[in-house]
C-alpha cells in the first residue's frame, strides 16, 4: 500500500512520524473566526487576510484531496530542561527559544519534506498526474489541527501539538497532494485535568485553555512584533530574548521528548550559554554573519537590539552584571533607530533608578 510505503520513505529520510489526513476542517472554522474576531492575533494580519482559507486545503492548493503530516524532532540537548531552567535562572544570561539554538527549521524541513515528494512522484509515476506543495511554518496552514486529525498528536492547552512519546519538542511540515490516500485515526487528548502550561506563562497570554492571546506572547511580542514592545509586558519577559518555552518546560508530557538526531539542530555560537552584555555587543554585520542560517536572523538586527534592550533593563539593580549591562546599554543611546534608543532608555532607566 502507498501510504505505509510514504511512512516507511519518511522514517528513511529523519522523520519522526509520518501521518496522512482528509482535508475537511470545517469542524475548525468556527473556532479559527472566533479567534480573529477577538483579536488575538495581534499585528499578524495575514492571519487575517487569508482567513478561512487557512482550514479549506483545497482552496489554498486546487486538487488538495490528501495531506501528508511530517513530525521532525528537535530537542538539542540531553539536558535541555534542567540548561534551559539554568538559563533563565540567571539574569544576566540570554535566553533563546530551544527550537532556535540551530539551524532554520524551515530550510531543514523544506529539504526533507522534497526528498519524500520525489520519491512519492517516482513511484506513482507520470501517468498519475501526481501534483504536490510542501508547507512548514510557511502559509496560510492549520499545521497543528492537519497533524492531529492525522494522528500524531493532540492539541495540549497551550495550543501546540503534543504526542505521548515525543512532548512537543518537534517541527511539522506537511506535503498537500492530489493523491486519494486513506486517512489515519485521530489520537485521544491526554491532557486531562493538568493546567501547567496556563499557569506558567510569564505574561498570562492564555485567555483559556487552547486560547492563546499572541499579543500578549513573548514569543509573538520578541518575534512576529516589529514596533515597540508594550511597556507593562517588558518586565515580565525577564531574560526571554527570542522566543519562549515556558509553557512547554512545564509540561509533563515533555519529560519524553527524545533527542533530536539531526546535526543541523544543534546548538551553534554558544546561544544556549550567551550573556545578554556579549550578544547587545554584536554589530549588524557580526549577527548577520553569525546568525546565518539561523531562523533568528529573520527578525533582523534592530529587533534584536530592542529584545536585548528589554532583557538588560530587567537584570536586578544589584545584580554582579548590572554595571556592564548600564555600560553596554549606554554604548546604544545614540542607536540611528528611535525603536532601539527608546528601548535602551527605558533599560537605562529602570537600572539607575
Amino acid at each position: 500500500m502507498l501510504a505505509t510505503t510514504i511512512k516507511a520513505w519518511g522514517r528513511e529520510l529523519g522523520f519522526a512520524e509520518i501521518g496522512i489526513t482528509h482535508v475537511d476542517l470545517s469542524h475548525a472554522e468556527a473556532g479559527l473566526l472566533e479567534w480573529l474576531a477577538a483579536g488575538y492575533h495581534g499585528e499578524m494580519d495575514y492571519m487575517a487576510r487569508h482567513g478561512l482559507t487557512r482550514a479549506r486545503p483545497a482552496e489554498l492548493v486546487p486538487g488538495t484531496v490528501s495531506v501528508i503530516t511530517a513530525r521532525l524532532d528537535y530537542r538539542p540537548t540531553e539536558n535541555m530542561a534542567a540548561d534551559a531552567d539554568a538559563n533563565l535562572q540567571a539574569p544576566d544570561r540570554a535566553y533563546l527559544s530551544r527550537y532556535a539554538l540551530g539551524r532554520d527549521y524551515h530550510k531543514v524541513l523544506r529539504n526533507r519534506l522534497q526528498q519524500l515528494a520525489d520519491r512519492i512522484n517516482a513511484e506513482v509515476g507520470p501517468a498519475s498526474n501526481f501534483s504536490y506543495r510542501a508547507f512548514t511554518d510557511s502559509a496560510p496552514v492549520m499545521e497543528v489541527e492537519l497533524a492531529a486529525m492525522s494522528g500524531i498528536g493532540w492539541r495540549g492547552k497551550h495550543t501546540l501539538l503534543l504526542n505521548r512519546s515525543a512532548g512537543s519538542f518537534f517541527f511539522l511540515g506537511e506535503l498537500f497532494t492530489n493523491l486519494p490516500l486513506p486517512a489515519d485515526t485521530p489520537t485521544r487528548n491526554h491532557c486531562g485535568t493538568c493546567q501547567a502550561c496556563l499557569d506558567i506563562c510569564p505574561t498570562q497570554a492564555f485567555a483559556g485553555p487552547y486560547q492563546l492571546d499572541a499579543r500578549r506572547c513573548i514569543s509573538y511580542l520578541t518575534i512576529e512584533l516589529k514596533g515597540s514592545i508594550p511597556v507593562e509586558l517588558r518586565p515580565l519577559i525577564g531574560n526571554r530574548v527570542y522566543g519562549c518555552d515556558d509553557c512547554q518546560l512545564a509540561c509533563p508530557w515533555n519529560r519524553f521528548a527524545p533527542l533530536s538526531r539531526e546535526d543541523d539542530f544543534k546548538v551553534r555560537n554558544g546561544l544556549d550559554q550567551a550573556t545578554l552584555v556579549e550578544l547587545f555587543a554584536w554589530s549588524e554585520e557580526a549577527f548577520n554573519q553569525r546568525l546565518a542560517g539561523s531562523a533568528i536572523r529573520r527578525i533582523g538586527h534592530e529587533r534584536w537590539l530592542r529584545n536585548l534592550a528589554v532583557g538588560l533593563g530587567n537584570i536586578p539593580a544589584g545584580h554582579a552584571a548590572a554595571a556592564a549591562a548600564i555600560a553596554a546599554l549606554s554604548s546604544r543611546r545614540d542607536h540611528p533607530s528611535a525603536m532601539v534608543r527608546e528601548h535602551v532608555q527605558w533599560a537605562l532607566t529602570r537600572l539607575l533608578s
